[in-house]
């Protein structure tokens, strides 16, 4: 007896950032985290993104558990690129190409696994409340809010994929993040973005 293939399916989702988009996909991608390559020189762990880039219209992409999200150039037009990027990514899977470097994964995995967590750290509660109530809204929108330091009640976040340039991210910020880490760890009192 022989077991069908199940098809490839990608489909896309708006993001609120105009330039970018977010292609869903059927298969998993990454089993852990994301990856964020704003150019190419930042693509050498992924041969998917090393290859979208290829298409003169790729700005950015993103890789996460089962998308990609992609950043285009402001004159390239989302109707008339969809199609293409969509069988492209299609046939890459289908092809069963390699999405990221296998060694490249394994050690970032390992330097997660190394860091030690203390309930009672400030820095430990502010990655605990991103990581459960604001990573997966921010997925749902094609991006990533990476924790990057936590000093004297400031607390510094790198935007990624679409919420890098996003028009509204830094509504988000504020209004959003900032009021829920306020409310959730009191030895906060600001939150800023920081340049990758």
């Amino acid at each position: 007896m022989t077991t069908a293939t199940q098809p490839i399916l990608v489909y896309t989702e708006a993001t609120p950032n105009p330039a970018t988009l977010k292609f869903v996909t059927n298969r998993i991608l990454l089993t852990q985290g994301h990856l964020d390559m704003p150019d190419i020189e930042s693509s050498t762990a992924s041969p998917l993104a090393q290859e979208l880039f290829g298409f003169p219209f790729v700005k950015g992409v993103f890789l996460a558990a089962n998308f990609v999200t992609l950043t285009k150039d402001t004159e390239a037009v989302w109707q008339e690129i969809i199609p293409t990027m969509r069988e492209h990514l299609k046939d890459y899977l289908a092809a069963g190409k390699t999405v990221v470097d296998e060694v490249w994964l394994k050690e970032q995995q390992a330097a997660l696994g190394e860091m030690p967590v203390d309930a009672n750290d400030t820095e430990s509660k502010i990655k605990a409340v991103l990581e459960k109530y604001v990573r997966p809204a921010v997925e749902m929108d094609g991006g990533a809010i990476i924790f990057k330091s936590f000093d004297d009640g400031l607390v510094r976040l790198q935007l990624q994929g679409a919420c890098s340039g996003c028009p509204s991210s830094m509504v988000t910020l504020k209004q959003g993040i900032e009021g829920l880490l306020k409310r959730m760890v009191p030895e906060v009192q600001m939150v800023e973005a920081e340049e990758g």
